[in-house]
């Protein structure tokens, strides 16, 4: 497992611990409500004027309050766990991830194998009128090909209708685009620096803009780092984001991380190749 994925696990095993206890919580609040009202003989009403009327009311009140934090608590049990729920089903492919690159490259060929076969299904339904005896389909997967042709729309005429093959196409080159978009980035070779008390670095590998300081820096500055959009890292032991030109842009502006040699972050970095249209 990947520091990525062992990182999301650690989230969602957070959120299942947050859940538990939130959980535990809801069952004492309410053991507790309930407890209130065992002194209290069953259905005895409040006696108005006696001197226990003044208790009674104040023992229900109390119970009262303990119910709502039970609820209250159980609501957060839940929250927390379809945090955890969402964070499992989560798929995603986010830039940050260090195997971005590789999940997005098997996505693309998988969908461009997806989109090949669509065709050929397509070609052979247009010449044989059916799916039956295509390569690679059981007969009650033709069958449903078939179904789809007969009891589909009156313009749809072939297993995979335009929209399917234009929609998976486009998904192939926002793919595409991204994993260009990857691949450029980490072959530029952003570069880091150091400043008095600590150095900023450009991990590549972890497509993250660190910030490593050689002791805690003030509540101010930490602030700073927040506001400019880095997060403490306590398993890297740094501040840090996904490594990006805003990133160093937004590193560069910081007082506190400007160069000890006085130069300028922004001047230090790789120039991009300048894009060239088409010839004509």
């Amino acid at each position: 497992m990947s520091d990525y994925e062992e990182r999301k696990q650690a989230r969602i095993d957070r959120y299942r611990e947050r859940a538990e206890k939130a959980r535990q919580e809801s069952q004492r609040f309410s053991h507790e409500s309930i407890s209130m009202l065992e002194h209290i003989p069953p259905g005895q009403p409040i006696l108005v004027g006696h001197h226990s009327e003044r208790g009674h009311r104040n023992l229900l009140k109390q119970s009262d309050k303990k119910m709502e934090k039970a609820i209250a608590a159980s609501e957060k049990a839940d929250y927390y766990e379809r945090k955890a729920e969402a964070a499992e089903r989560n798929t995603a492919i986010f830039s940050d991830d260090p195997e971005a690159l590789t999940k997005l490259t098997e996505k693309l060929e998988h969908l461009q194998v997806a989109q090949t076969r669509m065709k050929q299904i397509n070609a052979y339904y247009r010449k044989h009128g059916t799916c039956q005896g295509f390569h690679g389909l059981s007969d009650d997967q033709a069958e449903k090909l078939d179904d789809r042709v007969r009891n589909g729309y009156s313009w749809e005429k072939s297993p995979y209708p335009p929209y399917a093959l234009s929609n998976n196409n486009q998904e192939i080159r926002r793919l595409q685009g991204r994993i260009k978009q990857l691949t450029e980035a980490r072959e530029l070779g952003y570069q880091g620096w150091e400043f008095e008390g600590g150095k900023v670095v450009a991990n590549a590998e972890n497509n993250r803009l660190q910030i490593f300081f050689d002791e805690i820096p003030s509540p101010e500055l930490r602030q700073e780092l927040k506001s400019r959009g880095f997060h403490w890292a306590r398993s890297e032991g740094a501040w840090q984001r996904q490594l990006t030109d805003n990133a160093i842009y937004s590193a560069s502006r910081i007082k506190a991380l400007q160069p000890s040699d006085g130069s300028d972050p922004m001047k230090i970095q790789p120039k991009r190749k300048p894009k060239t249209g088409p010839t004509r």
